[in-house]
């Protein structure tokens, strides 16, 4: 099957369904959509751009740009960039790809125009009129009746649809999807997610992203169902497009879902106004918190599903009601064969981790002109993911993170996943982000970036305080940054990658001195411990390079001098000099109390002035340093 018998199948049940609908637009059935493909197949090939080129799209999010996609893929090789890219961004996209052509507004005033035109490729101005129908555009001076290669039909494995990866941690490669690739995976959605004719996706994720291109675009025409275009994403336009569009489900990310939380607590009766039968997550793992509060805002089902652009989108998914979903599984295979693979390439059985990987008609058969990363990414005919999970003896599958995001704190492995749940536990937390720092000592330590619910409060030592006994101690972010938004990709997911960075002046203390006789020690014994200069009331023994082993060598000099016998535990819970003086103070003062109840038990065999005299020296001892 290729994208054109997609079409037909939905054109020839109903072709005055309705195919795109946008705010404020007219819809555009079916057969408008297939007529626009046509026209715009005829204009490219009057622009001399046959099957086997690349066509890159920068259109704004919208009904255009989802009939630019399909009218494209149908034709030539369609590469959709994100239209935010800056020029040094596009001047890496389109030189890579070897784009033939260039769709962009007519009215263009950024970077895309220039950069195309230094690099030789050919720029074609996109037209639509806003009291058109959604989706009708034109390419601006080229005849769509010119022939050319006979108007020949894709086959199965010509190729469609060409993505970079995300290149986060190497260089991005370029992902190539087969018309077979695309079909299967739309299909594959459309049967889990039981679409209809009757249904409409509001489509909320960019287009230029294979989440937003196959769950909601394709796999909704593949179904004969409508797709509710819009710009992406805004804040405070949730309600309003289920107002006016009338979705009967969604498909978004899960920062994506933590952000509408948040507006449907601005507007809590319009909540139970959504009238959506299921919300689908994918693209990044979502915390079992915030699917138990997304479905009581919503009063529908959350279906978590798990894919990857090399998948063509979906690899597992769990099913609608009344179907089995497990907490913190993404589900069962949902198109391709799923298993686990260990590092010398022998599949695993049930219950055990290791590396999830993946074999199907929906996944690529290999990326462009990259035989080393093929490679390492393809073993006994399997797709390694570079996720690690398990698979349980019912098929569900498990991820614990990412095997490049996994965290080695001192040989201690976190999952930056396992973190995140616990900080959206709290009652204050509506997003939050674990990732890994560098350590002087620990090669890598862990750090968290927290977005409050509108309205709640709560400190960064109040957050932290809340996992001890939800986490092991080596997995409490030693940072912890309370922000008002976490940075982002082009795509709406949060990035672990690069967080450090992003955020390193906000995790960096202002230098304030000690501030009284007990921090002044404390402050010492952690510069002489970690060889530092000079220590603050706020700065922290772990993100000063301290580890465990340095964190013995400091208490032992904090009992010696100091009087007070802590546990490391007690340095994990309060890593600060002003926390860990704190603690100081805490622990004399219930000595001197213990004592002080020593001496009233046995008050009755002491003299009054020998009494007196043993309860002074008691507080003295207990206070004398905070002098």
């Amino acid at each position: 099957m290729n994208l054109p018998d997609l079409l037909h199948g939905a054109l020839a049940r109903n072709p005055n369904a309705t195919a795109l609908v946008a705010p404020s637009r007219a819809p555009l059935s079916y057969d408008a959509l297939r007529q626009q493909v046509a026209v715009t197949a005829g204009a490219l090939r009057a622009a001399n751009v046959g099957m086997q080129d690349k066509v890159a799209v920068v259109l704004p999010n919208g009904p255009e740009m989802a009939s630019a996609v399909v009218a494209v893929a149908s034709t030539a090789i369609c590469a959709p960039l994100n239209p935010k890219y800056a020029a040094d961004e596009l001047r890496f996209h389109l030189s890579d790809l070897a784009a033939k052509a260039l769709l962009l507004p007519a009215d263009d005033i950024g970077p895309a125009r220039s950069v195309a035109r230094e690099l030789g490729v050919r720029c074609i101005d996109v037209r639509w009129r806003r009291d058109a129908p959604a989706g009708c555009f034109e390419l601006a001076g080229f005849d769509a009746s010119t022939p050319r290669e006979g108007g020949r039909s894709p086959g199965t494995d010509d190729i469609a649809l060409v993505l970079h990866t995300s290149g986060t941690t190497s260089r991005p490669k370029i992902v190539p999807l087969s018309h077979a690739n695309l079909c299967s995976s739309a299909l594959n959605v459309a049967r889990v997610l039981q679409l209809s004719k009757e249904d409409r996706c509001l489509g909320i994720m960019p287009l230029f992203h294979i989440h937003g291109i196959v769950a909601a675009l394709l796999a909704s025409l593949a179904a004969g169902s409508s797709v509710a275009c819009t710009s992406g994403y805004e804040d405070g336009q949730f309600l309003p497009w289920l107002d006016e569009l009338h979705p009967t489900w969604i498909t978004a990310v899960p920062s994506m879902y933590q952000a509408i939380l948040a507006e449907l607590a601005r507007y809590p009766d319009g909540a139970a106004a959504t009238r959506l039968r299921f919300a689908r997550s994918s693209s990044a793992p979502l915390p079992p918190a915030v699917m138990q509060e997304l479905e009581g805002a919503l009063q529908a089902p959350v279906i978590e599903a798990y894919g990857m652009t090399e998948a063509a989108h979906q690899i597992a998914s769990n099913p609608l009601p009344p179907g089995r979903r497990k907490p913190k599984s993404v589900g069962i295979a949902a198109g391709p064969d799923v298993a686990v693979m260990d590092d010398a390439a022998h599949l695993m059985p049930p219950g055990t981790t290791g590396e999830i990987v993946i074999r199907g008609n929906n996944v690529t058969r290999g990326y462009d002109d990259n035989p080393e990363a093929n490679a390492k990414a393809f073993a006994a005919g399997w797709l390694r993911t570079g996720d690690q999970g398990s698979i349980d003896s019912d098929g569900y599958v498990f991820l614990t993170g990412r095997l490049k995001e996994i965290i080695n704190r001192g040989g201690e492995k976190v999952s930056p996943h396992e973190v995140d749940e616990a900080l959206l536990e709290h009652p204050a937390v509506g997003q939050a982000v674990a990732f890994g720092v560098r350590h002087e000592t620990l090669g890598e330590d862990v750090a968290a970036a927290v977005v409050l619910k509108p309205g709640a409060s709560a400190t960064e030592d109040q957050i932290r305080a809340f996992l001890f006994g939800r986490l092991a101690e080596f997995k409490i972010p030693s940072r912890l940054v309370i922000v008002d938004a976490i940075p982002k990709g082009a795509t709406g997911k949060i990035q672990r990658f690069g967080l450090e960075a992003k955020l390193a002046e906000r995790m960096r203390p202002t230098l304030v001195a000690p501030r009284d006789a007990v921090e002044v020690q404390v402050a010492g014994i952690f510069a002489e411990v970690l060889g530092a200069g000079d220590v603050g009331a706020f700065d922290n023994f772990f993100a000063l390079g301290g580890d465990s082993l340095r964190g013995m060598q400091a208490l032992a000099r904090v009992r010696d001098r100091l009087r007070a016998d802590l546990s490391i535990l007690d340095l994990f819970k309060a890593p600060t000099v002003a926390q860990l003086a704190a603690q100081v103070d805490r622990v004399r003062k219930a000595a001197a109390s213990a004592a002080v109840e020593r001496v009233l038990a046995d008050v009755e065999r002491m003299s009054e002035d020998e009494a007196g005299r043993r309860l002074q020296q008691l507080q003295g001892g207990a206070n004398g340093d905070r002098r």
